[in-house]
């Protein structure tokens, strides 16, 4: 009795991982957002910068630093926790919440800049809006992220976009900041192997 051959069958294909942002494209990518708000916030007059936790927080300081050493303006920094105010608490495990820190002289009548890593569906940003309702009247609310990769679900744009990165719904990116992982960089991971 003949037998067929064995079919051979290739390794699964791993998902594709690729290096968007370097940790010198971090840096020059924070230098040129720290520009762009000196410029559209005429010199960052009533300025506050609120980074949501995990890694807006760091970003918003080294911004706030930046600044800094670009014009010599000291731009008020704090935190602001959207844990409370997510729209997926019921989905997820539970999270701890984080502390909601705003800048001594507080944020009523000024300008509010959120700082994130990633721009995605925009429902982090519905959440840290929501927060923000409840700790103060703002002037404004501008929003400034390290990476806009696009799909979003709610009408929310930032204001600042360190780089734009087209991607699929299956792929994800992935934000690492010496602060909180050790290093700087951006990757992209799903998709094909190219």
């Amino acid at each position: 009795m003949a037998y067929p051959p064995a079919a051979h069958s290739s390794p699964p294909r791993q998902p594709s991982v690729k290096v968007i942002l370097t940790a010198a494209d971090v840096s020059r990518v924070v230098d040129r957002i720290a520009h762009q708000i000196l410029e559209k916030t005429q010199g960052a007059a009533d300025t506050v910068l609120l980074g949501i936790p995990t890694r807006g927080v760091p970003l918003s300081r080294r911004l706030a630093d930046r600044i800094s050493t670009f014009e010599d303006v000291t731009v008020p920094v704090g935190v602001l926790d959207i844990t409370l105010y997510r729209d997926d608490l019921r989905r997820h495990a539970t999270r701890a919440v984080g502390p909601t820190d705003l800048p001594s002289g507080g944020i009523d009548g000024k300008r509010v800049i959120l700082v994130d890593d990633v721009l995605f569906s925009g429902r982090t940003v519905r959440a840290a809006l929501d927060a923000l309702s409840d700790v103060g009247r703002p002037a404004s609310v501008q929003l400034a992220v390290l990476v806009d990769r696009g799909h979003r679900q709610l009408p929310i744009r930032a204001d600042y976009v360190g780089k734009n990165i087209p991607t699929a719904l299956a792929e994800n990116v992935k934000v690492t900041l010496a602060e909180t992982d050790g290093a700087d960089e951006v990757r992209l991971y799903g998709g094909s192997p190219s």
